[in-house]
Parts: C-alpha cells; sequence; structure tokens
C-alpha cells in the first residue's frame, strides 16, 4: 500500500534544480560581475521563514537579517566585516547574525536553502 501524498507536508520539490526567477542585484550593493539572486520562500514558522536563496556568478555586498542556511549546490565564498570568511561549497552550513555587512563572492551559481527571522 502507498502512503497519500500529503501536498501541506511537501514545501517544494527538485529544489536542487529548480528554475528559479533571478533579478539584478541593485547597483550600489555590485562588487564584480553582473550577479543577479533569487528567492523562493517556502514556510514561515511564525516570525521565521524558510526559503531557497540563489545567486549566480559575481560579487556583492549585503547586510544580513537573523540566519542559518545551507549551501545545496555552487561554490563562493562569505567574508565579513571582521576580516574572516567561509568558503561555500555544497553541506556547509553558516550562521549569520542581523546587521552584519558581508561581502559575497560566487564563482559557481550558489543555491541554499535558508531560515531568517
Amino acid at each position: 500500500m502507498t502512503p497519500a501524498h500529503d501536498p501541506g507536508r511537501v514545501l517544494g520539490s527538485a529544489l536542487l534544480t529548480a528554475a528559479l526567477d533571478h533579478q539584478p542585484l541593485p547597483a550600489e550593493e555590485v562588487l564584480a560581475g553582473s550577479p543577479t539572486a533569487a528567492v523562493r520562500p517556502l514556510a514561515e514558522l511564525g516570525d521565521v521563514e524558510v526559503g531557497v536563496w540563489e545567486m549566480s556568478e559575481g560579487s556583492a555586498r549585503d547586510t544580513e537579517a537573523d540566519e542559518v542556511f545551507v549551501v545545496l549546490s555552487g561554490a563562493g565564498e562569505v567574508r565579513f566585516e571582521d576580516g574572516t570568511s567561509v568558503a561555500l561549497t555544497p553541506g556547509v552550513a553558516v550562521r549569520l547574525h542581523a546587521g552584519e555587512r558581508t561581502e559575497w563572492t560566487v564563482t559557481t551559481p550558489l543555491r541554499k536553502i535558508y531560515v531568517a527571522g
């Protein structure tokens, strides 16, 4: 007997390959290249959002929200104001703090699943 599929439980399918609607990043945030980004919210849990985010190749600045994310695919680096950096590869989990200024350099389109509040 095959269990019934509950569409209320499945938040997304093919999250590694699903097409996302990219938009150019604001010019004042771009450091190199012509990066674009896409967001696909999956669920809200109170004041917390769960979703998928992707950035194309390039480099850009950002001001972070409180967030934990896991890289699903791609490669790059996120550099923090204190000079530290994290290499971004599939399987890496990262904690961002609200208000942190970061610089993202993406060498292969980077896709992550995030939990942010």
